[in-house]
């Protein structure tokens, strides 16, 4: 799996943005059988969950953080997993990354180890 974030930029609080992670798969495999996780790692953080969606209509979870802010969805058809940022504040101004994992459960899907596939980030800038 080959994943390609996009749709990062500089957005003023308030704002919103809509990031992309379109993935490539090899033939035989569906990319509604990974589960996607948005992560973000701010200057001097370290990297964390955002959001994710489970395989196969699994479930939606979100870092309190962003509940109620963002909303993420996939759309199976194009190969991309979405992640709307609404009431951007700039403490959200990190890189975001999203991740594909075969084996990701409940109970691990926060974890970036749980995730197989990464790809590189954009970056989101929220200015005050």
């Amino acid at each position: 799996v080959q994943l390609q974030a996009s749709g990062g930029g500089l957005v003023q609080a308030g704002g919103s943005l809509r990031l992309s992670c379109a993935a490539s798969v090899a033939s035989g495999r569906s990319y509604s059988s990974y589960s996607v996780g948005w992560f973000r790692q701010a200057p001097g953080m370290e990297r964390s969950f955002v959001a994710a969606i489970k395989r196969s209509g699994g479930g939606i979870y979100y870092a309190d953080s962003v509940k109620g802010r963002f909303t993420i969805s996939r759309d199976n058809a194009r190969n991309t997993v979405n992640l709307q940022m609404n009431s951007l504040r700039p403490e959200d101004t990190a890189v975001y990354y999203c991740a594909a994992g075969a084996s990701v459960i409940s109970s691990n899907l926060a974890s970036q180890s749980a995730y197989d596939y990464w790809g590189l980030g954009t970056l989101v800038t929220v200015s005050s």
